[in-house]
């Protein structure tokens, strides 16, 4: 299983970025497909998760400001950053929770850097 992100980069404040990750190697539907990140000196969190066909969950600190989608038939989930902070400056990572028998997978991480 790979997963592969895209779309992360350099924006101004009150910008937007849209972020995609592609799970390859799976040919069983995903429970679980979602996005963390991770900023210099902090833990990695949760920013949204989405299940196969039920409602997303998010961080407080993105609600109404970032939205997350997925593509089932592509293994493909989004998240479209909006209203872009600095505070949301960090690496984010593409998540996967495909079920059992399976684990969890990351992706390698994509930069979002937003200038005040």
């Amino acid at each position: 299983v790979q997963l592969v992100e895209s779309g992360g980069g350099l924006v101004q404040a009150g910008g937007s970025l849209r972020l995609s990750c592609v799970a390859s190697g799976i040919s069983r539907s995903i429970n679980v497909m979602g996005w963390y990140r991770q900023a210099p000196g902090n833990e990695r969190e949760l920013v949204a998760t989405v299940t196969s066909g039920g409602p997303a969950n998010y961080a407080d600190s993105v609600k109404a400001r970032f939205a997350i989608s997925r593509d089932n038939a592509k293994n493909t989930v989004y998240l479209q950053m909006n209203s872009l902070k600095p505070e949301d400056t960090a690496v984010y990572y593409c998540y996967i929770r495909p079920g059992w028998p399976f684990r969890d997978y990351w992706g390698q991480g994509t930069q979002v850097t937003v200038s005040s």
